[in-house]
């Protein structure tokens, strides 16, 4: 033993008098255990105000993964709105999209949502006697059936707008998306004749629309194949009519090559939107106006916007009974920054910014981490929230001079923030953090920038071993992990994780990287992974991992690997393409980057490879060379695979054939295969999490040589 004032001058006393225990690193016993983590898993989302009070949705791991729609009652107290099984959640473009929309009325307040077994929308009203959950909208037996999400309730017109995914056939690709219009009255949840379709399904994918505040205009955003929505999309703008109908679009923002991720109107009439013509996404404001003016020049208009006279737009009179054409002032940038006011439109109907009613507007942005301000659009002022929030969510809403969201921190996991805009005050509201164990086992996080290949750099969030009760010997470097993100278009947010709190207080560093191709660091940055992926994130990830070895953080010998999805790939790809792992953990991937571009996943990202590796057509020979289902021989290391049979994005079909190919070898590489049914793209179930975590930390124990305590013993094929 270390005598106590060494410890102490190095951090390694324990609370009052207690000593620290000297074991090796992957060894500590831990109060954070599996179930403990699998518990608080997720994040409440999809925030919003009906009448005064503040709702949101909230997940529930130990109710089968069911996401509850909770309300806070002005007394602030939290209720759920719906009991199980009932589960707010939308399917479209499988990782869904907004799932209720709710508003006050003099007898109590009626909320729209998605249900998600059936993903039929209902009407509700919480507050009427004995009243239960009415369908809006029917259910197809035609493929995937009829999906629901973005819901924009007009009490005043008797409909909910919502975006409508309609399949037409039994393939993934057979499938078209609109906005509609569905009736408030259930007239339509038996007829599908009587949804109206308010946009004509010339593009393959769309956002809600949102009127504006004299009810004359619709705006929302689309694209089309093989386009990603970070790569490029348009504002579309249309007249509605009298008779409710819309009148043919323009394009007003966007293109090939500039990402709108996210429109909206002030009350007076101006529409915002989030763009990244300059390369980061960054807020705009349009002037739609009646008038005879030009539109008038400016440096800052985005790419590809059509700036002539809007001819579909409704065209009133002058006082002297002349028509007044309607034309389009240039777009004015509000805030150019070297930041993102924005973000990656993975699910639909994400937020970013909000209005308010005094000409403000509520803003989520920064560089990595975000904050919530308040911009002042005449000066370009923005105005940070105070608080110990560094990650906030992509979903705000507004009522009155209240501003609600959804922030986290390195000491707190994400929570429903509510921001008084008068007088500066944020407090938690909802789903408040509460310590479920002694915070000292907390990681400490650093953030980090370390240069890559050519001298590029790749930013990461580095989480030492931490315990207030036990340190490692003198003599011993710690084993780590590196953690791949999804996406990859995608964020690793600085936050609280008891996952990541799982490793760490066991003795076992965790590395974060964002590489080459993350959001948060404007479109250059994302774009590194153009044509590359397989080869920049997987470079970089190497890269921190050496770069910890050769510092003298990590132990060069005890590197490990893993990742889900998009990050799953990474980890894959990385067993089959570099010696720097001694173990990987492999969750939810793609494997085989050929027949997932031939039709073996979803509509969404069916096109996604081209930008990632390129057109199939023309490259077919790298996306053989790059896949790890193509070089089983590659892989001379242990690793755990994990995969829900339910999913529809990455199909266990490509995890079967990998593993009958490694095991065709003929080669003894020890390796486990865990499928769990009834689980998608993504755990939500508190058993599955549970028992995913303890397979993950055995593969670490037996390769690295641990010897942590209560954990069952991951089988491995050998």
């Amino acid at each position: 033993m270390a005598d106590a004032k060494d410890m102490e001058a190095s951090g390694h006393m324990g609370g009052g008098d207690e000593m620290v225990e000297i074991q090796s690193y992957g060894s500590w016993p831990s109060p954070i255990d599996a179930a403990l983590a699998a518990a608080h898993d997720g994040r409440p989302e999809y925030v919003g105000y009906v009448g005064d009070e503040a709702w949101w949705t909230e997940p529930r791991p130990a109710e089968g993964g069911r996401r509850a729609l909770v309300r806070r009652r002005p007394d602030g107290t939290e209720h759920s709105v719906l009991p199980a099984p009932w589960n707010v959640r939308s399917r479209v473009i499988e990782y869904g999209g907004v799932p209720w929309a709710g508003t006050f009325r003099p007898e109590g307040p009626l909320v729209v949502f998605v249900h998600f077994p059936d993903q039929r929308l209902y009407a509700y009203e919480p507050d009427a006697p004995g009243a239960e959950p009415r369908p809006l909208t029917p259910v197809s037996a035609v493929g995937g059936g009829l999906r629901w999400a973005d819901p924009v309730l007009h009490p005043e017109r008797g409909e909910v707008w919502c975006v409508l995914e309609e399949y037409t056939g039994e393939g993934p690709g057979d499938v078209r998306r609109v906005v509609a219009a569905v009736p408030l009255d259930g007239s339509a949840a038996e007829d599908r004749g009587a949804v109206r379709e308010l946009t004509d399904g010339a593009h393959r994918f769309v956002t809600g629309a949102r009127l504006s505040p004299d009810g004359r205009r619709a705006a929302w955003i689309a694209w089309d194949h093989p386009r990603m929505p970070w790569d490029g999309t348009e504002l579309l703008l249309a007249e509605v009519r009298e008779d409710g109908t819309f009148g043919p679009a323009q394009v007003v923002a966007g293109g090939p090559e500039e990402s709108v991720c996210q429109a909206d109107w002030t009350a007076d009439g101006a529409l915002l939107y989030s763009g990244d013509a300059d390369g980061w996404w960054n807020l705009y404001r349009l002037d739609v106006r009646s008038g005879w003016q030009a539109p008038a020049p400016s440096g800052a208009a985005p790419r590809g916007a059509d700036l002539r006279p809007a001819p579909a737009l409704s065209v009133p009179t002058t006082p002297e009974g002349a028509l007044a054409t309607p034309t389009l002032a240039a777009a004015r940038p509000l805030c150019p920054r070297e930041e993102e006011f924005g973000g990656p439109l993975w699910k639909i109907g994400l937020n970013w910014f909000t209005p308010l009613p005094g000409g403000l507007i509520a803003v989520v942005h920064g560089v990595g981490s975000t904050a919530l301000g308040i911009l002042d659009p005449e000066t370009g002022e923005v105005v940070d929230t105070a608080g110990p929030w560094t990650a906030w969510g992509s979903t705000l809403a507004a009522h009155g001079t209240r501003v609600v969201g959804v922030a986290a921190s390195p000491r707190t996991a994400a929570e429903v923030v509510e921001l008084d805009t008068c007088t500066g005050r944020a407090r938690v509201i909802g789903a408040a953090h509460d310590d479920p164990v002694d915070p000292a086992y907390y990681p400490e996080p650093q953030i980090r920038t370390f240069a890559g290949p050519d001298g590029r750099d790749v930013h990461a969030h580095i989480y030492p071993p931490h315990s207030p009760a036990h340190a490692a010997p003198d003599d011993e470097l710690p084993p780590y992990v590196v953690w791949a993100h999804g996406g990859p278009t995608g964020h690793a947010p600085l936050v609280l994780d008891l996952e990541i709190a799982y490793f760490t207080s066991r003795g076992i560093g965790v590395a974060e990287v964002n590489y080459g191709g993350s959001t948060g660091y404007g479109r250059e940055y994302r774009e590194r992974l153009r044509e590359q992926w397989g080869v920049v994130d997987v470079e970089d990830c190497a890269a921190v991992a050496l770069a910890l070895a050769h510092e003298g953080t990590a132990d060069r010998d005890r590197l490990a690997i893993r990742g889900g999805s998009a990050g799953g790939w990474t980890s894959a790809a990385s067993l089959t393409s570099t010696d720097v792992y001694a173990c990987g953990t492999v969750i939810y991937p793609i494997l085989d980057l050929t027949s997932w571009a031939e039709g073996e996943t979803h509509d969404f990202e069916s096109r996604y490879l081209e930008s990632l590796v390129g057109p199939l057509a023309e490259v077919r020979a790298r996306y053989a060379e790059r896949s790890p289902a193509e070089h089983p021989e590659r892989i001379t290391v242990p690793f755990l695979l994990l995969q829900g049979l339910d999913d529809v994005i990455c199909p266990p079909a490509q995890c079967e054939r990998f593993l009958a190919r490694v095991e065709s070898e003929g080669r003894r590489v020890p390796h486990a295969y865990i499928a769990f049914e009834g689980e998608g793209h993504g755990f939500r179930r508190a058993d599955t999490m549970r028992r995913a975590l303890e397979a993950e930390l055995s593969l670490y124990a037996q390769v690295f040589g641990l010897h942590p305590t209560g954990i069952p013993t991951l089988e491995l094929n050998k």
